[in-house]
């Protein structure tokens, strides 16, 4: 999937071109194409809903012109300030959640904006993020705005931090995020949460040697990468909220379960979506 698309949710929000640029930024590593998604929800009663497009009534041709007119402009623009980058937009018309979910088959990554307007309302807090990033079939990066408690605009050059519970889907994970830090010379830092109760400092030792086994293939794939494994006691959730003060990106593993209809994401990976200080890739396996 390395010369696959990086897929951009997309609805002319603040948010949505802070996310545009963090694709921006990692397609230009990788040379990949860019491509932002509009997705257009047609609601019972038409409106504005701050600087860009607000879903309305079937038929609006109006509101759809505009819609379009956004994407096209938008995704012009961002060619334009990135030479090298193939940059195109669509719009699709349907559920976002059910569209990006369906749109992601074919990309590399897909990259959401934490709150955003017209098709994407409610982004964050609603069920749209829950959904996408429990049921995408590629890696998807939640950006956070600096309002929301994320980092200013801009790449960062903390470690790349991810959680290992011991679970397929956190070694997943963990592949991704060795791949990233490596791409971008950051240092990985892993982080395991032992288990309480009694007997747990023993069961420690032979929890960090779990983890380190897992993570000795991807020293050995990539020499350069310093990679260090901290076991951290306490909620998982809360370890990785407070390191991702400091991270360029937080890793983690979904467990979400086939069907928008169950709509199912690990804890942990909801509440680093909502409030993780960095970029958040929650990572499923194909």
């Amino acid at each position: 999937m390395r010369d696959a698309e990086i897929l951009v949710g997309y609805d002319g929000s603040t948010d949505a071109s802070t996310a545009l640029q963090w694709a921006l930024d990692e397609a230009g590593r990788g040379g990949q194409p860019i491509r932002l998604a509009y997705v257009f929800e047609w609601l019972t009663v038409a409106g504005w809903v701050g600087p860009g497009v607000a879903p309305g009534v079937w038929p609006d041709d109006t509101a759809r012109r505009q819609v379009d007119d956004l994407v096209r402009t938008a995704a012009a623009e961002a060619a334009a300030a990135h030479p090298g980058l193939t940059v195109t937009g669509e719009v699709y018309d349907g559920p976002p959640a059910l569209v990006l979910q369906e749109r992601s088959a074919d990309a590399a990554l897909l990259v959401l904006g934490s709150r955003g307007h017209g098709g994407f309302g409610g982004l964050l807090a609603g069920s749209t993020a829950v959904a996408v990033t429990a049921h995408a079939h590629c890696p998807v990066v939640v950006v956070r705005g600096e309002r929301d408690g994320g980092p200013p605009p801009g790449p960062r050059t903390g470690p790349v931090t991810i959680g290992v519970d011991g679970s397929e889907p956190s070694l997943v994970a963990l592949g991704f995020a060795a791949e990233w830090a490596a791409k971008r010379r950051l240092p990985m830092r892993v982080l395991h949460a032992p288990a309480p109760g009694p007997g747990a400092a023993a069961g420690a030792v032979d929890e960090r040697a779990a983890v380190e086994q897992a993570v000795d293939p991807w020293r050995r794939t990539f020499p350069d990468l310093a990679a260090t494994v901290d076991l951290v006691p306490g909620s998982p959730a809360g370890t990785l909220i407070d390191a991702s003060h400091d991270a360029a990106l937080v890793v983690v593993g979904s467990r979400g379960r086939g069907g928008l209809a169950g709509m199912v994401l690990g804890s942990v990976s909801q509440q680093l979506i909502q409030h993780a200080h960095c970029p958040v890739a929650v990572v499923r396996e194909r």
